[in-house]
This record gives structure tokens, sequence and C-alpha cells, in this order.
């Protein structure tokens, strides 16, 4: 499991963005970066620092993926056929952690990451603890009994901050998710712009 030495809100304060459109997140208070400088003015960032940013924030937005996996994930996305932002998205919406997430079983993707580890997950009725686990098509992930119940699970039930999206199959009263396709960037509900284009330029350097 990744270590988190900041605290996740501190990656919004420090990327400028919400990028986990929680409604927690301080910048739905304060926009400035944290720290005693945080009220200055930013300069205008370089092509360098563009492309930095934009990796920073897919990183984020997955958890705070090491800069170790995250590249590892980007090498095989360059491996694959056609387009290598796409496969990039398209690999990262594969992991468990981020498919327990969509699916609403749990509020936020870290709290996928420690649900999975503990157990608590099931893919095509056998217990998965890899958060970075590779989901294919038509595989089913489902709450293990035991862990339905467990408030954190019931409050992102019911909670309306995020959609569904369509290449996810939830049915909630079975506490099931059907992953039914690998999805384009466009289809992932961001609720920021990501720019894996710019990942890609920042690796090709």
């Amino acid at each position: 499991m990744t270590k988190r030495i900041r605290a996740k809100h501190k990656i919004d304060r420090r990327l400028g963005e919400n990028i986990w459109g929680r409604p927690k997140s301080p910048l739905n208070r304060r926009e400035s970066r944290p720290g005693q400088h945080g009220e200055r003015r930013m300069s205008k960032l370089s092509d360098f620092g563009q492309q930095l940013r934009a990796k920073q924030k897919l990183k984020g937005y997955y958890g705070n993926i090491t800069e170790r996996h995250f590249r590892r994930i980007y090498a095989e996305a360059a491996r694959l056929k056609g387009s290598t932002s796409e496969n990039l998205i398209g690999l990262l919406e594969r992991r468990l952690d981020a498919i327990v997430y969509r699916a609403k079983f749990v509020p936020t993707v870290f709290a996928a990451r420690q649900f999975i580890s503990h157990g608590h997950v099931m893919v095509n009725g056998k217990k998965v603890d890899i958060s970075s686990y590779r989901c294919r098509p038509d595989d089913v992930i489902e709450v293990r009994e035991k862990a339905r119940q467990l408030p954190m699970v019931i409050e992102a039930g019911k909670s309306g901050e995020r959609d569904l999206p369509d290449y996810i199959d939830v049915d909630a009263t079975k506490f099931t998710a059907k992953f039914v396709r690998v999805p384009a960037a466009a289809d992932v509900p961001y609720p920021v712009i990501m720019e894996p284009n710019l990942v890609v330029e920042f690796y090709s350097r």
C-alpha cells in the first residue's frame, strides 16, 4: 500500500485544484496553496512545469501512486498499440482500487486501498487484497458480506457527490460491480480536467 506522507487535502492545495471534487476540500474555503507563502501569485508555468503538474495531478487522483509504480504503468501503456495517453487512462481505471471507488463502495480512493488490503473485496468470487490488481472486462467485484454494514460503506452508497460511470454496472442491493469495458479517457468522470497527453510528453523528454 502506498505510503501517504502528506494529508490528501494538502495535495489539493498544492496543485491548486479540488482533484477529487470532494466537498471537504480546503479549496472550497481557501484557494491558496499551503504554507506561509501560499498567498503569493503563482508564476506562469513553463512547458515542463505544465507537464510535471499534469503528472502530479493524475498520480494524486489515483491515490498518490508512487513515482516508481506510475512510471511502470506508463511504460506498459507506451508498449501497447494505440494512443499512449488513452492506454494510460485505461490501465489506471482497471486498477481494483479505482473500480471499488467508482462503484461507490467507499468514499475515497484512499479508503478503497485500505478496504481492499483488509480483505473486504472479492473478484469473481475470490478474495483479492492487492489494490493495484488489474481487472478485466466482465470481472465481477463484490464487497464481502461481513463488510457490507460498515458505516463507511453505507455512507458512500448514499452519497450523491459522484456519478456512476457507464463502464461499471453496479448492483447496490447485492454490493456487486461488473467491469463492463476499459473506458476511453473521455468516458472517465474526472471532476477536473486531466491532461494525460502532457504526462506522455513529460516521460518522452
